[in-house]
């Protein structure tokens, strides 16, 4: 068997080494002009190869059952059906496959993970191609986020994986003086996987949020089966097609990664979650499935994202058209379908002192109405900005949000024939209308509320993040005094805080091997993505110790 761990030894002490240092460093180019030329063309044409056929993974799905019913927010019906297997059958599966998995040892394991990485990149387009029409993402999102960021968080997990288990000596030779003898003992130290690890995809990045756990799980030993969500199958499918692929060249069961897809009608998760064997379940998506998992699999370990809400405190600014341009962005992007993306924005009722002089409550709202016209007024841009709604109950919810207050910018579907779109719907409402702005309301739908002051915008951010959860917050003030004092009240609310941005960094960005994506501080999530806390549960330490030889 190839060294893959000697093979991709520069590329892990990169990653090791930026997880430390927190700086920017990525080793999967964000850029397509980074990939050889033709690849989108071959891509696209693979792509269409997939529609309207059975999606293998092994010689015998052509027996069945299948399932399959994705249908492209920009229009298509996908076509591509996938075999579902028993709970059961899944399981058994996996703890058969897991076996020699487990005993491979930490640096075969990573080296495994890393190549899958590798050829993960190496299909990056086509991965876009299923993202974007799974997703809803316009295609320059659908190749970054579905593609070279989704896998640096996997090899961010691999990183903090190694250096947890890398801990472990593998063998000692312990020995303690006893008056005028030594008791000598040699001792084995086995890394020891906590069980088969459930991973829960969602509608909206099913490879940026699955990877970090699918290479948790994976480099600790655990055997993983994937449940995507019902539409958004594809993405996953591809990533564990190439998994098993190399798992295979490698000499292992290929049922150490397994794919379990399923029907909104028939879903499996709820079995797969709470059977026996099962020991770890990681979870992206609704606060009420969210909670379900964490109140009922008591005995196993769960990892969730859920629902928050995300704000901006507008106190001062010193660059208002920048800073309003800045706001219009985050709340565009991808149509506000991200878990960072911003949603209840206070400002105080008296306005604010900017760089053009005092604006009004109103001036405020209308510039960051405004500013949201202005970025989409071409269509094409507009297109690659908003994307596609992923789910048409997100329409619904733009209509039942548009009595929520007072239309400062009404939502419009774009001009794209097929497409399931709506620019951002932007709502004044006062402090008091709590029920309205303090509920998340997924999608384009954003409140400017109206408060007393700076101090009173700042406390109900910090509470709302406490009690609602948060992933990110953002705050715009010109006074340094008053950004000292709100630092501390953020962090004590579990809320990644950014201050001050009016250039092409966007409080809905996070960046592998940088920020620490949710914090597990506030009710948006229990854990962090990706830090030593999510990784170094999944494994467990036993010794074994006997009298040293002589």
């Amino acid at each position: 068997m190839d060294d893959l761990f000697a093979a991709h030894a520069a590329l892990l002490k990169s990653a090791v080494a930026a997880s430390r240092e927190r700086g920017f460093w990525a080793a999967f180019p964000e850029n397509p002009k980074a990939y050889p030329e033709g690849a989108t063309t071959e891509a696209k044409a693979a792509f269409a190869g997939l529609r309207n056929k059975l999606f293998v993974l092994t010689a015998e799905d052509e027996a069945g059952p299948y399932v399959g019913a994705e249908v492209s927010p920009f229009g298509p019906v996908l076509g591509i059906t996938y075999v579902a297997r028993t709970v059961d059958d899944l399981v058994a599966r996996a703890q058969q496959a897991g076996a020699a998995w487990a005993a491979a040892g930490v640096e075969r394991r990573v080296g495994v993970a890393l190549e899958i990485l590798v050829r993960l990149n190496k299909a990056s387009f086509l991965v876009a191609e299923a993202v974007e029409h799974t997703t809803g993402q316009a295609g320059p999102m659908a190749f970054q986020a579905g593609g070279p960021h989704a896998q640096d968080r996997g090899l961010e997990a691999v990183a903090y994986a190694y250096e947890e288990m890398a801990r472990v000596p593998g063998a000692v030779r312990w020995e303690k003086p006893a008056g005028r003898s030594t008791i000598r003992l040699d001792k084995d130290f086995h890394v020891v996987p906590r069980g088969v690890g459930l991973v829960i995809g969602c509608a909206t990045f099913p490879t940026w949020n699955s990877y970090p756990a699918l290479f948790a799980d994976l480099v600790t030993g655990n055997a993983v089966i994937v449940k995507p969500h019902p539409a958004a199958i594809l993405p996953l499918a591809l990533t564990v097609k190439i998994g098993r692929e190399v798992l295979t060249e490698q000499g292992f069961d290929p049922d150490v990664l397994q794919l379990a897809p399923d029907t909104a009608d028939a879903p499996v998760a709820k079995d797969l979650a709470t059977h026996p064997a099962i020991g770890m379940v990681d979870f992206t998506g609704s606060s009420a499935f969210g909670g379900w998992l964490r109140e009922t699999l008591r005995d196993k370990l769960v990892f969730t994202e859920e629902a928050g809400v995300n704000t901006i405190v507008i106190a001062s600014t010193g660059a208002f058209a920048a800073m309003c341009a800045n706001i219009a962005f985050s709340l565009s992007l991808y149509s506000g379908q991200m878990c960072t993306a911003p949603q209840t924005i206070f400002v105080p009722a008296a306005g604010i002192a900017t760089d053009e002089g005092h604006k009004s409550f109103d001036e405020v709202a209308s510039g960051i109405g405004a500013a949201i016209d202005a970025l989409l007024s071409d269509p094409a841009r507009a297109a690659a900005v908003l994307g596609a709604i992923q789910n048409p109950a997100t329409l619904t919810r733009i209509e039942e949000a548009r009595g929520l207050g007072r239309i400062v910018r009404a939502s419009a579907a774009l001009q794209v024939e097929g497409a399931r779109t709506a620019t951002p719907l932007l709502l004044a409402v006062e402090a008091d209308d709590e029920a309205a702005y303090l509920e998340e309301r997924f999608g384009p739908i954003a409140f400017v509320v109206a408060v007393s002051d700076a101090q009173d915008a700042i406390a109900r951010a910090t509470r709302a993040a406490r009690q609602k959860g948060a992933i990110t917050a953002a705050l715009y003030s010109t006074d340094e005094a008053e950004i000292a004092t709100a630092i501390p009240a953020y962090a004590k609310a579990g809320v990644a805080l950014s201050v001050n941005l009016t250039g092409g960094i966007y409080v809905n960005q996070s960046a592998a091997f940088s920020d620490y994506h949710v914090s597990g501080a506030n009710p948006a999530g229990n854990a962090c993505m990706t830090d030593a806390a999510f990784v170094a549960s999944r494994f467990r330490v036993v010794c074994v110790r006997r009298p040293a030889a002589a």
